[in-house]
């Protein structure tokens, strides 16, 4: 029978296996996390277990699912340890323990408030998916969601990720010990404000002094985080195994590159994360400005680009010397210069990381994935380059060629009878039905208000640049875009 990863085995494990450089025994539990998945498990608890080796402490984390009981099954008989495999040109492979303790809320409800309410646990971190903080479109609290309902009604019994911070803050206080911080690793702008704002909604909806105390003293940092995290599938697993010599349930797979980006403001201590490579700043929002900019509107770029040139990953996009070299000149010579770079932070040198990243041959990233949503990515990814370019009197010709591009997609799409995952799914395709190759197509798309807003769609130059651009694309075939990116 094939051994497991556990505490026994660690010692058997292969020299090129790298393990925890800390003793576990000694380090208490000081951090609950929400949402175990493998983001979390490839990104927080590694800059976590970084620190724990650079400085110990009671640092480590209780891994707390709240609804699916997956993750415990798989950890708990390994003792919260798991393989993590970074992907890159050479593949590293290394256990992660900084997981003390993994529960699932619903079967250990008094377990977890229990962890909350205890002097020993001074930050709470969540990865829950922006939809689990039950935020209205406004990002106010949704005070008609379920789960928000049942709370409400039910504070000592919550249900909801907000509902449980709240619990565990409302026994804090009453016992006279100070909060923990609280912080939101999920990719929401403006995350810590819009947990914290939420968080003081529910609370003073039970109590108007809670509420109070929660607003004046609970820290809830904004933060960035970047990683790519590739599903764990079986091939993992069996790769895991070939080289550890221990079966692992559930190991976790990343690209090698990672930035975990923090707002310095904490309110009860932290691990030495800053030290394990943690940005600390004051301007968070300056980080995720230069990634919007400079990797997902590259991204999008290749998704459009290198979608309607039959290119199925972002790496085979790479390897296409019309596309990288389109890319290339888009990011350094139109994004880069419209990016105001946060404090001491070198955008070059984050611009060729992130075309080294896209490089990356052992990352799967699908083009027809990135592809998705276009009408509420490119607004945000690219329309504001353009606009910055406009005011500067600058060129846009290659911008403009990545939204010629998407228009093209959405035509194709609807040639070909084929779905779209787009919110604006049904309009998008009635607009692309009706397109038949000329400027006039250009008009349909311009018209949609929803996403081309007035004092863009009606600029004459950002009009006469995306007809030109999207006349060069021609059938929007391959031959026909890799001239065009070719020409720019």
């Amino acid at each position: 029978m094939t051994a497991r990863l556990s505490p026994d085995t660690l010692p058997t494990l292969p020299q090129t296996v790298a393990r925890p450089g800390y003793d576990r025994a000694v380090c208490g539990i000081g951090i609950v996390h929400f949402g175990p998945g493998a983001f979390h498990r490839a990104h927080q608890a590694v800059y976590t277990d970084d620190a724990l080796a650079l400085e110990g402490g009671d640092w480590t984390i209780s891994a707390v699912s709240l609804k699916n009981p997956g993750v415990r099954d798989a950890l708990v008989p390994q003792d919260g340890l798991y393989t993590l495999v970074t992907l890159d040109r050479a593949i590293g492979h290394r256990v992660i323990g900084s997981i003390r303790e993994v529960l699932c809320a619903p079967e250990a409800q008094s377990h977890v408030l229990a962890r909350l309410a205890a002097p020993a646990t001074r930050i709470v971190t969540i990865t829950v998916t922006e939809k689990g903080y039950c935020l209205t479109a406004a990002g106010e609290l949704d005070t008609t969601h379920p789960d928000i309902v049942h709370d409400l009604a039910h504070p000592e019994t919550p249900v909801s990720v907000i509902g449980y911070i709240v619990a565990g803050l409302r026994r804090r206080r009453a016992a006279g010990l100070p909060p923990y911080t609280v912080i939101s690793c999920d990719n929401m702008t403006d995350n810590g404000r819009r947990l914290g704002r939420a968080t003081a909604q529910y609370a003073a909806a039970l109590d108007a002094e809670l509420g109070a105390w929660v607003r004046d003293y609970v820290a809830f940092p904004s933060t960035m985080v970047d990683s790519i995290t590739p599903a764990t599938d079986d091939a993992l697993r069996q790769r895991v195994l070939d080289v550890t010599g221990v079966a692992d349930a559930w190991p976790i797979q990343r690209e090698a590159f990672t930035q975990w980006v923090i707002e310095d403001r904490f309110c009860n201590g932290r691990p030495a994360w800053d030290k394990a490579g943690v940005i600390l700043t004051t301007d968070v929002g300056a980080f995720g400005r230069a990634k919007l900019r400079l990797l997902n509107g590259p991204h999008s770029a290749l998704a459009y680009l290198g979608g309607l040139a039959g290119v199925e990953t972002v790496a085979d996009a790479m390897t296409t010397p019309e596309l990288a070299g389109f890319l290339e000149r888009l990011m350094l010579q139109d994004v880069l210069p419209t990016v105001t770079p946060p404090a001491g932070y070198d955008l070059g040198v984050y611009a060729s990381q992130i075309l080294e990243r896209f490089r990356n041959p052992a990352i799967r990233h699908l083009l027809a994935q990135i592809a998705w949503d276009g009408s509420q990515k490119l607004p945000y990814r690219l329309f504001g380059v353009i606009e910055d370019r406009l005011v500067q009197g600058l060129s846009i010709a290659r911008p403009a060629l990545v939204v010629a591009g998407w228009m093209h997609f959405v035509r194709r799409r609807a040639a070909e009878g084929a779905g779209l995952t787009d919110p604006l799914a049904p309009t998008l395709l009635d607009i692309g039905s009706r397109c038949d190759g000329t400027r006039a197509d250009v008009d349909r798309f311009l018209a949609l208000e929803v996403m081309f807003a007035p004092a863009l769609a009606t600029d004459t130059r950002f009009r006469a640049a995306l007809a030109e651009a999207y006349a060069r694309l021609g059938d929007g075939g391959r031959d026909a875009v890799l001239a065009a990116v070719a020409a720019l």
